[in-house]
């Protein structure tokens, strides 16, 4: 029996590209929507040139599939309109009283100088749900500044609690290995896409949202955020180690590298019995986390050098038989390997039409009766222009023709 999809009754127009945007959009997409992504023709969005990697066909050899690209929009349709055109702009308007949603990044004020902002569209679809992801905002004196997610996250202050302490090899700020700010945006457009859905269906009336990098930046500093809001006192950086408790961070090992994360003075006491170093549980300087804490330059090298005997597996077995909080820092090797992430199913592989299968990362929500899709690829750059033009627009082949050699489609 085929389940019902969460919103298999929502039509989304896409005109995002790179990241925060087709992040948002691919979640709709997973759970349902019908997706249509608009991309320049000739070139699409900009991720499709983002490679190496590609995606590789059955001989082995690159797809013009940039694997950056796959990441973040599986499951749309893709439909090319050059939307700096009139013609262009005008099968846009067309487009927009068969949909729900509008998801656009263009710089503020740009889409305005085409029709397409949200007061001309919402003359067209009272009911249209318009969502605007920007760097800055619709306001404010950065408003009109692109924004990036390397420059938001220091902007925004997570760069300065990320990275290894100043004193100490390596300090200093460090960027989030992926573009964390970006992938936030997405989800943040996501959740307010479907609060001003269900909104739209209490009410009937559509509403514009103004979804800022920046400002979800800014609220995602949480605790960090709160705890200087109410101390007036900036955090600095701890790299892997934790401010309040000893030993809790990253050791190295023979092989590779651990987490060790002791709650309380009896997990200390037993990471140290296990690595041959009982005189250290109950000494005088280190036998409480307060005195852990205090002495913790002349601690944590003895405990580096401890762990620095043994393998990771050894300490990871070891530990997690006394019930001491540990984990290995694994690449990706390791995470796609992974036994838990196996059994999960969390990879998944689809067809496609230039690879024969890409393996793609499934979404992580589990909804029971209206699960959501990964089995459908990223879309071939305008795989589905005529059929969006032609079948739920009305135009005729001749049409298509004519605007396709006049370059709009």
């Amino acid at each position: 029996m085929t389940l019902p999809k969460a919103l298999g009754h929502i039509r989304v127009l896409d005109l995002s590209r790179v990241l925060a945007g087709p992040w948002c959009s691919q979640n709709l997409a997973d759970l349902g929507a019908d997706v249509i992504k608009i991309e320049r023709p000739g070139n699409g969005d900009d991720t499709r040139a983002w490679g190496p990697p590609y995606a590789k066909d059955a001989a082995g050899n690159d797809t013009t599939e940039a694997a950056y690209y796959l990441a973040a929009n599986r499951g749309k349709r893709s439909v090319t309109i050059d939307i700096a055109s009139p013609e262009g702009q005008a099968l846009l308007r067309e487009l927009v009283q068969h949909c729900d949603v509008v998801l656009e990044n263009y710089k503020v004020g740009q889409l305005k100088r085409y029709g397409l902002d949200y007061d001309s569209l919402k003359a067209i679809k009272p009911d249209l749900v318009y969502c605007s992801v920007t760097g800055f905002g619709q306001d404010g004196p950065y408003a009109h500044r692109a924004g990036y997610d390397f420059l938001i996250q220091g902007m925004g202050g997570l760069m300065s609690v990320t990275g290894e302490r100043d004193d100490l090899p390596g300090g200093g700020p460090q960027k989030a290995g992926v573009a964390l700010t970006d992938l936030m945006t997405g989800m943040y457009a996501t959740i307010a896409i479907l609060a001003a859905l269900t909104h739209r269906d209490r009410s009937g009336a559509g509403q514009y949202i103004d979804m800022a990098l920046l400002d979800v930046q800014v609220a995602m500093l949480a605790n960090m955020g709160s705890n200087y809001l109410n101390s007036g006192k900036p955090p600095k950086r701890w790299g892997n180690a934790h401010p309040n408790i000893v030993p809790y961070q990253t050791f190295a090992c023979a092989d590779g590298y651990i987490i060790v994360a002791t709650g309380n003075d009896g997990q200390y006491q037993k990471f140290v019995e296990v690595g041959g170093r009982a005189d250290l549980a109950f000494h005088e300087r280190y036998a409480t986390n307060p005195l852990r804490v205090k002495h913790r330059e002349e601690l944590v090298p003895l405990l580096a050098g401890m762990v620095l005997r043994q393998t990771r597996d050894f300490w990871i077995e070891q530990l997690e038989a006394v019930g001491v909080p540990c984990g290995p820092i694994n690449n990706l090797d390791d995470v796609y390997s992974n036994p838990q992430v196996l059994a999960r199913g969390i990879v998944t592989e689809v067809p496609h039409p230039t690879a024969g299968t890409v393996k793609l990362v499934r979404n992580p929500m589990r909804l029971s009766a209206s699960p959501a899709d990964n089995a459908v690829a990223p879309p071939l750059l305008g795989q589905h222009t005529d059929d969006i033009v032609r079948d739920l627009l009305g135009h005729s082949d001749d049409e298509i023709a004519a605007l396709r050699a006049k370059g709009v489609l």
